[in-house]
């Protein structure tokens, strides 16, 4: 994986630009990556209808799923979504604030989407994750920290980030695994 520093853009991943992004307050301050858990309808993975995919960009159906109704009028977005065979998609570049993280705080910096890069996983707070998802996650995370040193070790969850308000990406994430897999 290659991230171009001009761009933003993953060379690897199918590009799929969501509107809920802007600028950065500080371009060059990116220094934490974010890793999330989604699955739409909750608890299902993806059947093809690529629903997490019209979440982050506003056309979500309200009337494909009573949980739809809920949540499509809300503008999130993530910079990149990796689903369980390990496919990796961009929604927003990198150098760009993707609208991830919410009411947030990391080593005592508010508004984390302000320096974060947010990857969401393709799962559950309570689901193990795939082979293919980490693989693919190490990689990005290796790019991301080839692109943007300032990162370096600050990886975090979204429940480490926003704790009594978020549970993802859960207690079937296998942190250990990613931290090997990244220092290889």
């Amino acid at each position: 994986m290659h991230i171009d520093p001009e761009t933003g853009l993953l060379d690897s991943a199918r590009q799929v630009p969501s509107p809920n992004a802007d600028a950065r307050p500080d371009a060059a301050d990116i220094s934490l990556i974010v890793v999330h858990s989604i699955s739409l309808p909750p608890g299902e993975f993806d059947d093809g209808s690529d629903w997490i995919e019209r979440f982050f960009c506003n056309n979500l159906p309200a009337e494909a799923h009573p949980y739809f109704a809920e949540i499509c009028g809300m503008q999130v977005s993530a910079h990149a979504l990796i689903r369980r065979d390990g496919g990796v998609v961009q929604f927003v570049p990198f150098h760009r604030r993707a609208w991830h993280a919410g009411v947030s705080s990391y080593n005592g910096r508010e508004r984390c989407n302000d320096f974060s890069v947010g990857v969401e996983l393709e799962g559950t707070d309570d689901s193990t994750f795939e082979d293919a998802q980490y693989t693919a996650l190490a990689q990005l995370v290796t790019a991301l920290r080839q692109t943007y040193p300032r990162i370096g070790d600050n990886i975090a969850g979204h429940s480490d980030i926003a704790p009594g308000r978020k549970t993802d990406p859960g207690s079937g994430f296998d942190w250990p695994r990613l931290r090997h897999m990244i220092q290889q």
